[in-house]
């Protein structure tokens, strides 16, 4: 599936947008901690990928996905209300896990909310597992959960099992 408008790596300019839908959207009812500046040094970040789309200047989906040593770690993913259940969020996310692959990652790690049902289920119709529950991770009183996805077989590097030239 393509997404029309596309998605596209994110510019300075989206910072503000990015953090204002991160805040409405992932981080409600806790600390703004993704804030434009935050997010503006993710966009400049060379271990970092901030997908986005837009469209008449609007910004309907993002992602902001680290790269780690093996793995990639899933920080954001995000799709504006009057925009969601149209595939949007799942072609973003198949967008970072294909830039995660081509970066040599192992599996792609991720955390959500323990009450985030819809977020939950998204996931794992994506074919990421829960892992673990983190008592806390979020608030006092608001659990995380641990999920992740194997992008490659464990212990295998990217130019295992391919023929000698």
């Amino acid at each position: 599936m393509t997404v029309d408008p596309p998605i596209r790596l994110a510019h300075p300019a989206d910072a503000h947008d990015i953090a204002a839908m991160s805040r409405d959207l992932i981080e409600h009812g806790l600390l703004w901690s993704w804030r434009p500046a935050r997010v503006l040094k993710a966009i400049s970040s060379p271990e970092t990928n901030v997908a986005v789309v837009r469209e008449h200047g609007e910004l309907l989906a993002f992602g902001v996905m680290e790269y780690l040593e093996s793995d990639a770690y899933l920080v954001l993913l995000a799709v504006g209300r009057a925009h969601q259940r149209r595939g949007m969020g799942s072609a973003v996310l198949r967008w970072l896990e294909a830039s995660a692959a081509a970066a040599g990652a192992q599996r792609i790690r991720l955390h959500a909310r323990r009450d985030n049902l819809a977020g939950r289920s998204f996931y794992n119709e994506h074919g990421y597992h829960e892992v673990t529950i983190q008592p806390g991770r979020y608030a006092a009183d608001l659990d995380g959960i641990r999920l992740e996805k194997w992008l490659r077989p464990q212990g295998r590097t990217p130019h295992e099992g391919r023929a000698a030239p």
